[in-house]
């Protein structure tokens, strides 16, 4: 009679080999895993182009990857390592060893405005701040705040495509996709906050 234990791990390497088959033929075309974070779980998803999806425990993992059926493919499987060099480096800054990310990421969920304003967060340093106005300047339609607001709060790549590092004019935190306390904890984690939550 086998052990609980030893189920488990036949189940874990019966699925670690099917995603491994399905990589090999083609057959998988996103690839997911859950990590343990300080912001709680996140979902990671990546195509054979990049990281398409970072999704917090607030989203709802399943939904999520229902969605990423829908608009990708359906052909999803668990499949950790390809995402490997990801939960790395998000551990790497989660542990404040790391300040920027080295990964291809794929914008395919964001249509053309917003895919251009996700594509400049990364442009805002570690542990610095833009505000709303200020990043629609930069992506050259001033008077588009509100677009660029909606943009940030539809980024698909939370995190690693840092939009939480985008604030109200007035020096508010604004809108966050992870909720406010996850806003809070990642710019306490960069110092751009101090630890009564004020601009540092």
């Amino acid at each position: 009679m086998t052990s609980i234990v030893e189920d488990a791990l036949r189940v874990t390497m019966l699925k670690a080999r099917l995603a491994m088959t399905a990589a090999d033929s083609g057959d998988l075309d996103i690839a997911y895993r859950v990590i343990d974070s300080p912001v709680g779980p996140l979902l990671l998803a990546a195509t054979e182009s990049g990281l398409v999806r970072i999704a917090f425990a607030c989203e709802g993992h399943d939904a999520v990857l229902e969605a990423l059926g829908r608009r990708i493919s359906p052909r999803i499987l668990n499949a950790p390592e390809r995402l490997d060099p990801a939960a790395e480096q998000l551990d790497a800054y989660f542990a404040g060893r790391r300040r920027s990310f080295d990964l291809p990421v794929d914008f395919s969920l964001s249509t053309e405005f917003r895919r251009r304003v996700q594509e400049q967060l990364p442009h805002i340093a570690y542990g610095r701040t833009a505000t709303y106005k200020e990043l629609a300047g930069l992506v050259g339609n001033p008077a588009a705040v509100r677009a660029v607001g909606t943009a940030c709060a539809t980024n698909p790549l939370p995190v690693v495509v840092p939009c939480h590092r985008v604030l109200r004019t007035d020096g508010g935190l604004g809108g966050y996709l992870g909720g406010l306390e996850a806003k809070t904890a990642l710019l306490t984690l960069e110092g751009a906050l101090d630890e009564e939550g004020r601009r540092a």
